[in-house]
C-alpha cells in the first residue's frame, strides 16, 4: 500500500463516511483500516485526516499508542509473546528470546518471507496458564522455551 490505489482510497473513503455521524469516530475507522489492509501507513493517516478534520498528528498517536495498531504490515502469523508481570516471573523474558533467535527477527519485526511477525504483549489476561503466547488469536498456556522451535515449525509446514 505504498502508493494508495484508487480502489483503496475509495475503500478508506467509506470506512471515514462509515462513522460520520460519530461523536469520536478514530478508533473505529482505524481498526476497520488496520483489519482490512493489515497495518495503517502515514499515506492512509493523511487520508483519514483530510476525510475527517482530524490531525494527522492525532491519528498517528493513537496508531503508535495502540499495540493492535501497526505502522508496518504483519507477518501472516503474528507471535504475541504476554510480558505482563505473570508471565514474565514464569520465565516469558527468556520464551521471547527463543522466538527471537528461532525467527532470526527483533520485537516488532516481520521475517523475510513475510511469514512471521513478534510482537512483545503486555497482559493478555491469561496470568493462570502463564507464560502465555497468542498467535493469530491462539492461545498457547504455559510455554517452555524447549516448545518454540516446535511451535515455530507447526505454523512453517502448515
Amino acid at each position: 500500500m505504498a502508493h494508495l490505489s484508487e480502489s483503496a482510497v475509495v475503500k478508506i473513503s467509506e470506512i471515514c463516511q462509515r462513522y460520520a455521524d460519530e461523536n469520536t469516530p478514530l478508533m473505529m475507522i482505524l481498526s476497520d483500516i488496520q483489519n482490512e489492509y493489515g497495518y495503517i501507513p502515514l499515506e492512509v493517516q493523511e487520508l483519514v485526516s483530510e476525510k475527517t478534520g482530524i490531525s494527522v498528528a492525532e491519528i498517528y498517536g493513537v496508531v503508535t499508542f495502540y499495540s493492535f495498531f501497526s505502522l508496518k504490515p504483519k507477518g501472516k502469523y503474528v507471535i504475541g509473546c504476554c510480558l505482563g508481570t505473570a508471565c514474565y516471573v514464569k520465565g516469558a523474558g527468556q520464551v521471547f528470546d527463543k522466538f527471537s533467535e528461532v525467527l532470526g527477527i527483533k520485537g516488532g519485526e516481520t521475517t523475510e518471507d513475510g511469514l512471521f511477525t513478534l510482537d512483545a504483549l503486555r497482559c493478555i489476561g491469561a496470568c493462570g496458564i502463564a507464560p502465555a503466547v497468542s498467535i493469530n488469536g491462539k492461545v498457547y498456556p504455559k510455554v517452555k522455551v524447549s516448545d518454540v522451535p516446535e511451535i515455530v515449525a507447526s505454523y512453517r509446514n502448515a
